[in-house]
């Protein structure tokens, strides 16, 4: 039976850590990091993602509306962290509501330039739920280096950057995990992603797509980090409830180690969240003391 990866303790734990780092901050004479959230309507996955310090909006909200409050907390020396929440609307330019929010304040890393930083493996701001399943394996003590690694989806906002961090060198600013990695996706043939995830150490999934990974598609002993998050009704209760990417029940008869849904990636997102307000804050005091 697989040893559980409980993301729900790891990031208490984390959050502990990053609540001395902000006393300690506070008693050099700064005040509290502060982030701003932004969120519109009321999309079910946007709720479990933000919790608090949110400006809600209706999805009437125009573009043109939404950049000008953007622009006012870019120009506003008391915010440090400032989050879109995704997805905006369809009359909404997603890419450009991104790029509009300053580098220095875009905690969720979702700016191109930071993406594009993250890419080159240079100091940014990386996205919270990669970042957090980074934090994740390496707290859990899971090998990395030179180990196979396959991330299941592709999408610009978690897959790839997932990718990146296993890929890249351990070496240089984004402290990746020197892994050999796969990235199979939507058009990826389903005996194709089976022959791939059992040749992996780790497989990373992040699809949307319930139960995808049977037990199967994983081979023994491997890790299994599920970022898949979907709503559905339980057949037998009625009730909603979460579910992942992974056959959970049969697959930790087979894996290593497995993270939970709910409780595994989910908690870590919200305290990278936290501390990616931290990092800005400081990264601004820095400049507006060097000014």
């Amino acid at each position: 039976m697989a040893k559980l990866i409980d993301g729900k303790q790891i990031a208490s734990d984390i959050r502990e850590e990053l609540r001395k780092n902000i006393d300690l901050w506070k008693a050099e004479g700064h005040r509290a990091p502060q982030l701003t959230a932004i969120l519109i309507g009321d999309d079910p996955a946007s709720g479990t993602y933000v919790k608090s310090k949110t400006e809600r909006y209706g999805t009437e909200i125009t573009e043109e509306q939404l950049l000008n409050r953007i622009y006012e907390l870019n120009n506003d020396d008391a915010v440090d962290g400032i989050l879109i929440q995704l997805p905006v609307p369809n009359h909404i330019d997603e890419r450009k509501i991104c790029n509009s929010v300053s580098c220095d304040k875009d905690v969720d890393g979702f700016n191109e330039r930071n993406i594009g930083r993250l890419c080159l493996d240079m100091n940014t701001l990386i996205p919270c739920t990669p970042l957090g399943v980074q934090e994740l394996i390496k707290r859990a003590g899971i090998e990395t280096f030179g180990k196979n690694a396959v991330v299941v989806g592709r999408s610009k906002n978690v897959g790839m950057p997932i990718a990146m961090l296993l890929h890249a060198d351990g070496r240089n600013d984004t402290c990746a995990m020197d892994a050999t990695v796969t990235i199979c996706h939507r058009f990826t043939p389903p005996e194709e992603l089976k022959r791939f995830c059992r040749t992996a150490d780790i497989i990373v999934t992040a699809t949307g797509v319930p139960g995808l990974i049977k037990s199967d598609m994983v081979k023994e002993g491997a890790t299994v980090i599920d970022v898949g998050i979907t709503r559905i009704t339980d057949a037998a209760t009625g009730k909603a409830k979460l579910v992942g990417d992974v056959d959970f029940d049969e697959v930790r008869k087979i894996a290593g180690y497995i993270t939970p849904v709910p409780g595994g990636v989910g908690p870590m997102t919200v305290a990278m969240l936290m501390k990616n307000t931290i990092i800005a804050a400081k990264n601004l005091a820095k400049k507006r003391n060097a000014q």
